[in-house]
């Protein structure tokens, strides 16, 4: 493929990017942040004069072009600063998760060999002096809050307001060393190094290039037609390569304003104030806000329930076809008019999309059945298919092509084909230049004529163009009959009931497919309290015998519609339990973005997945669990495993094609 050489409109870093917009949007909002209850805002010209204060300062503590520069917080004005203040000076920021614990971070900081950490506040902070004994390239600490910081040794440790003034005061001296490597950087520099989730081991550090980031900002922000009046609210992990293409990628290409919300339990109500016209959230974020809109429809009046409902059944009929533009009779219109004033609006405004043109959805696939409940409405949710490793887009939905059951069509200037094996491959001007310190990998990743193995099994259908993912690889397999074997196939469809929070299914190599389930305490502690339910912790609820009944009536109707998919009819689950913990990422059974570890869950709960195969009626468990000050405790229960009522499927349906 033939790739600008140049740059973008000759920009070739997102350095250069601010510059244009300092100039070209000077007075037109680049960030908000609401802080004390007020929003506060900054200009492009502002911004560009906060971050070229904290860049002086970077060179007045001695930081070296090439430098790591790790970045630990809350999405904060300041945090995303100082990622281009690291790109100005010639270093490499690489954003953390913030709910990391110490030892994520330990392997993190000292894989890249950060000599310089920008913490958010205290807590971060903590974190880092915890393991900085072991940490030997390890040299200056910036904060952003002061907050109970006023008695910690500062001899390597520095207020980042402070920092920014010093570079203000040296600002003759390091202003020519500023421009000159500001001047330097390159296309093919490293913009950023974004470390994976880790499903399956050790995070890797994914290097990404100015050229990978601009390039797949520029073609997706015309892609969607972005705008410089649009907005988005960030709140998503700024370690997560999502967050950093929308906020900086795509924020710097267009010169659009960026929104940060006042703390992440706040995130709702900043999210309805600010109204963003451009809006990315993975499905766990639609999911949640389906079982909060239930548990308000379970606790309205019986006509107001009927009314919603009633709505609702000929949105889901006539709302995709308005929003893809296809012929809609006149009385369908009119009743959907009606709907829109007394059920539609109201429920995007309380969801904070009133304003949405453009949303997606990606990170995890998202069940049909919740993705169609947002386009009924009249959102215009889209999904995306991405990777880290792409810069996030390898496929995407235009409009009047969105589909549920796809994942649209590759993005503008990536290439996609299909291996023997069914696994998905890609290349394009966003595939990352190297996996950092791991040539070993990045071999197996990326071949020599730049085409990047995803991991996931899909196929692209005939006439459509459209690419269906069906799993990832590693999970797809086969039954012991032959039949096709795709867990997150079933866990999605398990997902939409607003009373499941998370399922894991089982059945590789079997004979049937079983499953763990996680109950949702907020949906289902409602439901308890409704019923005259009395419990004292997660595990009573969650072993409740009513509530085990409630979840078989969802697996049973979930395995109805499974069993309406000729491919995967085999995948209804049989025999199922719910489990006595919530599964979480501080116990290693969830990444930091939220995705199953299966591997790690089927090993950990080796005696429940036993049990489930072996015929018995309940099982007792001890578990190990992590509290949230770091101690680690073990929590002990019987569980109760029942067995659900399947749709007869015939041997034909089975049958791996």
């Amino acid at each position: 493929m033939a790739y600008m050489s140049e740059g973008a409109e000759g920009l070739r870093s997102v350095p250069a990017l601010l510059q244009r917009n300092a100039t070209r949007y000077a007075d037109s909002p680049a960030y908000r942040e609401k802080e004390y209850g007020i929003w506060q805002s900054w200009t492009w010209a502002e911004t560009a004069q906060e971050i070229e204060a904290l860049a002086l300062g970077l060179l007045n503590l001695g930081v070296n072009k090439g430098d790591h520069i790790a970045i630990i917080g809350r999405n904060r004005p300041y945090l995303y600063w100082s990622m281009v203040a690291a790109q100005s000076v010639g270093a490499v920021p690489v954003p953390l998760y913030q709910d990391a614990v110490a030892e994520e971070m330990e392997y993190v900081l000292g894989h890249c060999g950060a000599r310089f950490v920008i913490a958010a506040d205290q807590e971060q902070v903590d974190k880092v002096i915890e393991i900085q004994d072991d940490l030997h390239q390890f040299e200056h600490m910036i904060y952003v809050d002061p907050r109970g910081m006023r008695k910690y040794d500062h001899s390597r440790l520095h207020e980042y307001s402070h920092v920014q003034n010093q570079g203000r005061a040296a600002y003759d001296e390091y202003i020519k060393e500023l421009d000159a490597r500001r001047g330097a950087l390159g296309y093919d520099d490293t913009c950023v190094m974004l470390y994976t989730s880790g499903t399956t081991g050790k995070p890797k550090g994914v290097v990404l290039s100015n050229r990978n980031i601009i390039e797949a900002a520029k073609s997706s922000s015309e892609f969607d037609s972005l705008r410089q009046s649009d907005s988005v609210l960030a709140y998503l992990p700024m370690a997560w390569v999502g967050d950093f293409i929308f906020s900086i990628g795509q924020a710097y290409w267009t010169g659009f304003c960026v929104n940060c919300p006042e703390a992440s339990s706040t995130m709702y109500e900043n999210l309805h104030e600010i109204g963003p016209t451009y809006f990315f959230a993975p499905p766990r974020y639609f999911e949640e806000r389906i079982t909060a809109l239930v548990i308000r429809m379970e606790d309205a009046g019986r006509f107001k329930k009927w009314l919603f409902d009633t709505f609702m059944a000929h949105a889901r009929e006539v709302g995709p076809k308005l929003l893809d533009g296809k012929p809609v009779g006149f009385m369908d219109r009119l009743k959907y008019a009606l709907g829109e004033v007394l059920i539609y609006g109201p429920v995007r405004n309380r969801a904070g999309m009133s304003r949405v043109r453009v949303a997606y959805t990606a990170g995890e696939a998202i069940g049909p059945e919740i993705f169609d409940f947002w386009r009924a409405l009249g959102i215009n949710l889209k999904q995306l298919y991405g990777q880290t490793e792409a810069s996030v887009f390898i496929t995407v939905q235009p409009d009047g092509e969105v589909r549920s059951d796809t994942v649209g069509v590759p993005a503008p200037g990536v290439e996609i084909r299909i291996g023997e094996s069914g696994e998905v491959y890609y290349r394009s001007p966003g595939t990352f230049v190297e996996y950092y310190k791991n040539p070993e990998s990045t071999a197996d990743t990326k071949d020599a004529e730049g085409w990047v193995a995803t991991g996931d099994a899909g196929f692209i259908e005939e006439g459509t163009g459209h690419l269906r993912i069906i799993d990832r690889a590693k999970d797809v397999g086969n039954m012991a009959d032959g039949g096709l074997f795709a867990p997150k196939y079933v866990e999605n469809k398990l997902k939409f009931y607003p009373n499941i929070l998370e399922a894991v299914v089982f059945g590789a190599g079997r004979d049937m497919c079983c499953a763990f389930i996680n109950i949702d305490l907020t949906a289902v502690g409602n439901w308890a309290e409704r019923n005259n339910i009395a419990y004292a912790s997660y595990q009573e609820l969650a072993g409740h015998p009513k509530v085990l009944e409630m979840i078989q009536g969802h697996v049973e109707e979930t395995n109805a519609s499974v069993a309406e998919d000729d491919m995967l009819s085999g995948c209804q689950v049989h025999r199922f339990l719910v489990l006595h913990k919530e599964l979480d990422a501080d116990d290693g059974e969830l990444t930091r973005t939220r995705k199953v570890r299966r591997k790690i869950i089927g090993e950990k709960f080796e005696d429940l997945v036993t049990a489930l195969y072996d015929g018995s009626d309940d099982v007792y468990t001890e578990t190990e669990v992590t509290y949230e000050d770091g101690r680690k405790g073990k929590i002990t229960a019987t569980l109760k495993i029942r067995d659900a009522k399947v749709v007869p499927v015939t041997r034909a349906k089975v049958a791996a094609e």
